[in-house]
């Protein structure tokens, strides 16, 4: 199980910025990561739909005998980790439960803001989970869905980003905020600007390094961490447009992606 892969997947290159912190927690681990490029965006999609384009993509990920998935797309982690876990015996990590549990460590006035897809943001899964940690934080969620185009675009310091970040952050910051989720991995990409427009006060929380924590130690308690003297083969896939997925996704990545290849099953 050791020098089995650890499988990723999201519905585009917004799950790379998880796969970059994985890489700098866990270096010795193979990856295998599918973006789900032909059906992208998930966040306007009904929840049956979503449910049934998770368990076809972890099937994909099974085809490589993956000993752990990890979901790194916000709208599937709030809508489909339960079926997931119930047909795949292997762990499944998502993205919410990390993000929620570092907001509820760092608030320091109980008042935490989400942004996120119109799915995720629908689901109230952050809301749960933030109340599982601490039933005396107040949460205050809002939908950001020009934030994915924009990234995906590489809009990321135009001034008409930062207007359109300002005007999604204006009711959060009403509420007065002190912490603030990036419920979706395009959002990273932003970071800069949002920080900028929610001010310095805010702490800002990126799931992505406390998801590469979770999956260190889960594989530690399974002792199922590699241990190998070769160099990690890493594998890209995606469901369509593969040389946009591996231009676009460099950024994510902050690394070259090689022959990234069609996943032919959707």
């Amino acid at each position: 199980m050791k020098n089995k892969p650890i499988g990723i997947f999201d519905s585009g290159v917004g799950g790379l910025t998880v796969v970059k912190q994985i890489f700098k927690r866990l270096p010795d681990e193979e990856i295998v990561y599918l973006g789900d490029t032909a059906r992208v965006p998930y966040g306007t999609k009904s929840p049956e739909t979503i449910k049934r384009f998770a368990v076809e993509n972890a099937d994909f990920l099974m085809r490589f005998k993956v000993k752990l998935i990890v979901v790194a797309c916000n709208t599937v982690s709030s809508t489909s980790l339960d079926i997931l876990r119930e047909k795949f015996s292997i762990p499944i990590v998502g993205v919410i439960k990390p993000g929620a549990e570092k907001a509820v460590q760092i608030t320091r006035n109980n008042k935490v803001g989400v942004i996120g897809t119109y799915a995720t943001v629908r689901s109230k899964a952050y809301e749960k989970e933030i109340k599982h940690f601490s039933k005396d934080v107040e949460v205050a969620s809002k939908a950001c869905p020009l934030f994915v185009p924009l990234v995906e675009e590489g809009w990321l310091k135009e001034e008409i980003t930062f207007s359109i970040v300002k005007k999604y952050l204006k009711p959060l910051m009403a509420k007065k905020i002190d912490t603030l989720i990036l419920g979706c991995t395009h959002y990273p990409l932003l970071k800069s600007v949002i920080s900028k427009a929610a001010g310095k006060e805010v702490k800002i929380v990126d799931s992505a390094s406390s998801v590469a924590d979770e999956v260190h130690n889960i594989l530690m308690s399974f002792g199922a961490l590699r241990k190998s003297a070769k160099t990690p083969r890493h594998r890209f896939f995606a469901t369509d447009a593969v040389e946009h997925f591996a231009r676009v996704g460099e950024k994510f990545l902050g690394a070259k992606i090689s022959k990234a290849k069609r996943a032919n099953y959707v």
